[in-house]
């Protein structure tokens, strides 16, 4: 079976566990899925509605209106970043963000480029929220879309890799949250924005 159906079809807790217990085998084995970089610049469109347009980060898809900070995030380790995709599943291949939060966890933010309604902002956004201590914490990731009327999706609960993934139909222009303990002390506790919004 090809490298990219095993990994594709490794998601929730199976996915949770090759990480946490061979977190660098498995992010070699999604750094061999990241397409080479055919263009500077490029558009994803599923449905012939507004599009992302993007750029290559070493091989990822990134979206062209990202921060500066989610570029250097992404082009400092691409093999967790492709495993951060890889969580979300298959068709989530655009990062719309990353934000670290020092030595404790990123966070990342994808999406397939499909639109889910009317607007630009309309289309579908996982979050994953990684571990980098290497030891098991309390840590959630909460993802809010753009429209009060949804509810927010959230994963909670103590994780050695990561929490999520979490997603919303209409995610982009977004909030991620991310939160987590160590010991009795909050260490993260933030919000990163999914997508360049005005």
């Amino acid at each position: 079976m090809p490298v990219g159906i095993v990994l594709l079809s490794l998601q929730g807790e199976s996915m949770k566990n090759l990480i946490g217990l061979g977190g660098v085998v498995a992010a070699l084995l999604a750094a061999m899925m990241i397409a080479p970089a055919a263009s500077a610049a490029d558009r994803s469109d599923r449905n012939g509605s507004a599009s992302i347009e993007v750029v290559h980060v070493k091989g990822v898809k990134v979206d062209k209106q990202a921060s500066a900070e989610t570029r250097r995030i992404i082009e400092s380790d691409v093999r967790v970043a492709a495993a951060a995709a890889n969580v979300c599943g298959s068709g989530y291949t655009i990062s719309t963000g990353a934000a670290r939060y020092g030595t404790h966890g990123t966070t990342y933010t994808w999406t397939n480029g499909a639109s889910t309604g009317d607007s630009y902002y309309d289309k579908p956004i996982c979050a994953v929220f990684f571990n980098d201590t290497g030891s098991a914490r309390y840590m959630g990731i909460r993802l809010k879309d753009n429209y009060t009327a949804t509810p927010d999706v959230q994963d909670f609960g103590t994780f050695s890799s990561y929490a999520g993934p979490v997603y919303q139909n209409r995610g982009y222009c977004g909030q991620a949250y991310s939160y987590m303990k160590a010991g009795s002390s909050v260490v993260v506790d933030n919000y990163l924005t999914v997508g360049s919004c005005n």
